[in-house]
Parts: C-alpha cells; structure tokens; sequence
C-alpha cells in the first residue's frame, strides 16, 4: 500500500480511545492483524471454504518489496530483493494460488467480482515479473482480470512505461501513486526520498497509459507542512484531473523510521491535522471532488470502476501473498505479521521456503462471531460518507443498530457526529463525525478486540 499504515500501539487500544483525540487510529480492516493469534489445529482451507459464498469472491495479491521504506511506513513490506528472490517469491505465490484453487472445489461455480495488487509495491516487479503476477492470478485464481475491476498500487520511481504498459494491456482500471507530498522539503521530513520533477514524470507516463481511473495519495501533517505548502500539492495533484485523491493524516507509529526519531503526537500537532484535513476537504469540494469517506474524494465525472474503499474487506476475500488476509464469514486469517525489518524478512523466506501442501491451511488468525460480525458491518458502513441503511442491517442481522450498540451511538450523537438531518432509515455520519473517523472507529472495537490489540507485542 501507499499510504499510513494503520498498526496500534499499544497505548491505542489498551482501553476505550480518548474520544478528544481526533486521530486514534486509522481503520481500514476490523479486527485488525494485531488481534490475530497462531491457530492450532490449523484448519483446513477447503473446510474454511466449504460453505461460503463464491459467485462474487475478491482476490487480493500482495507484493512485500518497496525500494525504499518511508519513515511512516509500518505496513508488512521489506526493502529491496536480493538476485532470485522476487522469482523465489511469485514460485511460492503460484503455489499458494493453486492450493486455495483447489480448496475453493469444483462442486459450485467460482467467480471473482474484483481484483487487486497491493503490498509493499507491487511495480517493484519488473514487467515480465507483472506478466507472470498476472498469469497467476488469471491461469492458478481463476480470475479473469480484464473483466473485473483490478486497481494496482504504485511510487513514482517503480511506475515505470514497460510496467504501466504491462498492466493496462491486462485490464488494470485503476493505479493508485503514492505521492504524498510534491514539496519536496516535506518528502525529505517523511523519510521519502523522491523530487517533484520525477513525480511528475510518473504521473505523465500514468496518463499516456491510459488506465481509466488515477488516484493520488497526499498526507497532512508532515513536519514543516503549512496551510499554504498543502495547498501546493493540492493544487499540483489537481493539475493532472485525478478521478480520485486520498488524504491522509500522518501517524507516527512504534519501529517505524519516524518512530525510531522520537515524533510522537501531542495536542498541538492533533489541531494541525484537523485544520489541514479541513482545508484539503474543502479545497477538493470547491474543485468538483465528491466526499465519499473521511479520506476518499471522487471527481464527480469520473467513472466507477469497482466498489468502495471498504469493499475490499468484506466477507469473501482471498488473500494471496505473505502479507495478505483471508476473510470467510466465520474466520479472519493470514500469515504472521510484523513491522520491524529483520523479522519481515524472516516472514518472507519461510514463505519462499514453504511446500504446496503447507498453503491448505490457515495459520493465524481470529474467529469472527455473531457480536463481532455486526460491529464490523457497522464500523464500515458508517465511516462511509453515504452511511449505512438501517433496514440493510436488519435484513442481515435480524436487529437494529440503536439496540445492538445503545451506548456508542448515544455517544456518538452526543458529540455531534451523527447527521440528525439525515433521510429516515439512514444512520449517517455529520461533517464532524466524518472528520473524526480516526476517533469514532476504534470506539466501535469490541472489548475483546482491544484487549487481543493491546496484548500484542510489536514486532
């Protein structure tokens, strides 16, 4: 991925987050990989599967190479490949895919509704390498990739013309480049080394591709950043009409680059990231771009080529690649997670190392009951700007949200984060409430949940 990762510390999720602070933790999956633990027995993949749905599954690979790390990055991803390993990595992907193909069965259709590359970066690849990262997909998943929408993550230095060439040729709808700032000061102060001249190169090359959707990833909240430098990247990401731009704020998290420097998050810099959020909201507003989420914005001609932001993580997800999850209804799982270096690489050499049969199982993991089915429904419907229908929730869960979770809803209206003008039926988000998804998210964690993200030992 390219933006902020959204790893806790553990002072995050030891108790209920303190609804005063804005910027608690960024979900984008619930139960996070910290609450996962090893699963013994192993279950079967086949077992797993047997009894879900399959007609409208995703599949989601996942490549842990970056040719540099950013100093906010904790997400599951190692710096360079020494000769063969990249080879050594996508063997072992060919053989996971025909493993979790075979678990899938032959006993009802199988259907892939979306596709998509993630890591790391996965144009860290060579072109050939992405021919053969897409042979897996289609030829051992069973996807076919210029059918489904299939969005690809990139940085400026790895989106290269062979590359870009490469993925438009089988059927990617959308590239995500990881931008995060065109001053090239604040670039430095995040630990990312790049200039705003090759940027806007890539971004050149991205367009003579002609993938139908571009999507820029800025952050706010970057040392030295001011009202008016935000609006330079702004204004410099506008230039190239992107049907979508994410805003991130900057977190400051345990093992990362920034974190080893000592940032750390205080009530000052909390203030700052509120207001720049609110000018880069208002500024993309002003400028034709559709609010969908605290950190999405969608021009409001572009072309929907899939789901959104949320979508991904939803029930019938297959995960393929060391550092990606698996999501049946009643189980969560993946491979170990970590964040600090030495133990990623040792991550990614026993799954270069592993044998076919070792991939018919889920290794860790958590179970996902009734309780906690409905707050992660809840959670990601709500943090979407278009909210959540109640009779959606009914249908699914046989209750209504205001009776399974009296007391965080109460909360929630209290702080003026629920849209009272909202439709009948509708629960929504206010403009304050939107602004606060960093806050009101975690608050939806189930105390057991918080306890399993507390207890995890980082590293």
């Amino acid at each position: 991925m390219n933006a902020p990762a959204p790893a806790p510390a553990p002072a995050d999720t030891a108790g209920t987050p303190d609804a005063a602070r804005p910027y608690s933790q960024y979900v984008y999956a619930y139960p996070h990989k910290t609450a996962y633990r090893r699963l013994t027995p192993r279950p079967s993949l086949r077992e797993l599967w047997a009894g879900e749905p399959k007609d409208a599954l995703s599949l989601y690979l996942h490549i842990p190479f970056c040719e540099v790390r950013c100093g906010f990055c904790n997400l599951f991803t190692r710096i360079g490949a020494p000769d063969g390993l990249t080879g050594a990595y996508l063997d072992a992907l060919d053989r996971q895919a025909t493993a979790v193909r075979e678990a899938l069965g032959d006993g009802e259709p199988v259907r892939f509704a979306t596709a998509a590359f993630g890591g790391g970066t996965p144009t860290f690849l060579t072109a050939p390498e992405l021919e053969r990262l897409c042979d897996i997909a289609e030829r051992r998943a069973g996807v076919d990739l210029r059918a489904v929408p299939l969005s690809v993550e990139a940085s400026p230095a790895t989106a290269t013309a062979d590359r870009l060439a490469v993925l438009a040729d089988r059927g990617a709808t959308r590239l995500s480049l990881g931008v995060q700032s065109f001053v090239d000061s604040e670039a430095r102060a995040a630990v990312r080394p790049q200039r705003r001249a090759d940027v806007e190169a890539a971004l050149g090359r991205i367009r003579e591709a002609r993938i139908p959707v571009l999507n820029i990833d800025l952050i706010y909240g970057i040392d030295g950043q001011t009202a008016r430098t935000w609006t330079e990247s702004l204004d410099a990401a506008l230039a190239w009409d992107p049907e979508e731009i994410y805003l991130y704020p900057l977190y400051v998290r345990p093992l990362t680059g920034l974190g080893r420097l000592g940032a750390d998050a205080d009530a000052a810099w909390d203030r700052q990231r509120l207001a720049l959020y609110r000018q880069g909201r208002d500024h993309l507003r002003d400028r034709g771009y559709e609010q969908r989420s605290m950190r999405m914005f969608r021009r409001a001609d572009a072309p929907v080529t899939g789901e959104e932001d949320y979508a991904c993580q939803t029930d019938g997800m297959i995960g393929l690649g060391c550092g990606a999850r698996s999501y049946t209804r009643g189980l969560h799982y993946s491979f170990d997670y970590a964040v600090d270096m030495r133990q990623i690489r040792a991550i990614v050499d026993d799954y270069t190392a592993r044998p076919a049969e070792d991939f018919g199982y889920a290794e860790y993991g958590r179970v996902i009951d009734a309780g906690e089915a409905r707050r992660r429904h809840l959670l990601q419907s709500l943090l979407q700007a278009d909210g959540m229908e109640r009779a959606d929730y009914a249908a699914r869960f046989g209750s209504g949200p205001e009776a399974d979770f009296p007391a965080e809803l109460a909360r929630f209206a209290e702080r003026g984060w629920l849209d009272g003008s909202a439709p009948d039926g509708l629960l929504r988000l206010s403009e304050e409430g939107l602004a606060h998804s960093d806050a009101l998210g975690p608050e939806l964690f189930s105390p057991a949940v918080r306890a399993a993200m507390a207890a995890y030992d980082v590293k």
